[in-house]
């Protein structure tokens, strides 16, 4: 096998190292619940590198990404599911019934109409998956979001599915009344010790944090990605400083700590005031 640019190539080398005999053992052992971590992990390894602008990363990321549908078809393909062409005949087809105003009806559309007709398209899908698999109740507007999202951006996507029903508060100040309104349920719960119903309504409050991110037309979990972010890199410099008056953290003092912790977040304020 030598590297190439051919599609084709990257099948056969994930048939070669699945082959029963003669291929990589590791590889013939996996399954497609061992390996579904890594398609999440790569997904998330892709993101990563776009957001330090490296596309050399990117590049090599992407190849891994691409890996684990390659990986995942073999393994299918093997067990007479389907096969790779399956996988590209159906998000072909799938692209293609979703643009009709591109591939059908030549219609011009502006991006919001764009995304309603997507949706209603979806809708239709949704009708027919459940048709097909002879499914008592009626299909739900909930049904195709993930259960392995992440919990941030899957509350952000059911609440917005609800919304498309007008199921959702009217406006802004309604979803800060209710974050606050659920602050104080956590509050009272954590007062009362009860951590059972403490997790419950520390659940409520994310969930609300979720819809006022949504409300705002900010994606609460990139919002989070870079907090997560901004944190590391600030604490990041209060070990350094730290480290440069030759002081242990563990032992330098919350006072100190919160000293450097300051001296960072005032400098970085300032420099983005410019």
């Amino acid at each position: 096998m030598k590297p190439s640019r051919d599609f084709t190539t990257l099948v056969e080398i994930m048939a070669a190292l699945r082959d029963p005999e003669t291929g990589c053992p590791w590889d013939v052992e996996q399954d497609f619940k061992s390996i579904r971590h890594f398609t999440i992990e790569e997904a998330y390894e892709v993101a990563d590198a776009i957001e330090r602008d490296d596309f050399d990363d990117l590049c090599s990321e992407l190849g891994d990404l691409l890996l684990q549908p390659v990986f995942h078809a073999q393994m299918a393909a093997e067990a007479r599911h389907f096969d790779i062409g399956d996988v590209i005949e159906g998000i072909c087809d799938k692209l293609i019934r979703r643009h009709p105003h591109i591939f059908d009806t030549g219609k011009e559309l502006n991006s919001g109409a764009v995304l309603d007709q997507w949706e209603q398209i979806k809708a239709e899908e949704r009708k027919g998956r459940a048709a097909r698999r002879g499914e008592d109740k009626p299909p739900s507007l909930l049904d195709d979001v993930p259960n392995a999202l992440p919990a941030l951006l899957r509350a952000e996507k059911l609440s917005k599915r609800a919304a498309k029903v007008e199921f959702d508060w009217p406006d802004m100040e309604d979803v800060l009344a209710k974050c606050r309104e659920e602050l104080d349920e956590v509050e009272a719960e954590i007062a009362l010790g009860n951590s059972g119903r403490t997790h419950e309504e520390l659940g409520d409050l994310l969930f609300a944090v979720a819809n006022l991110a949504r409300k705002a037309g900010v994606s609460p979990e990139a919002a989070l990605s870079d907090a997560n972010a901004k944190f590391v890199r600030r604490f990041e410099y209060v070990e350094q400083r730290c480290s440069d008056e030759g002081l242990d953290p563990a032992q330098a003092g919350l006072d100190r700590l919160q000293l450097y912790w300051d001296e960072i977040r005032i400098r970085e304020n300032k420099s983005e005031e410019k």
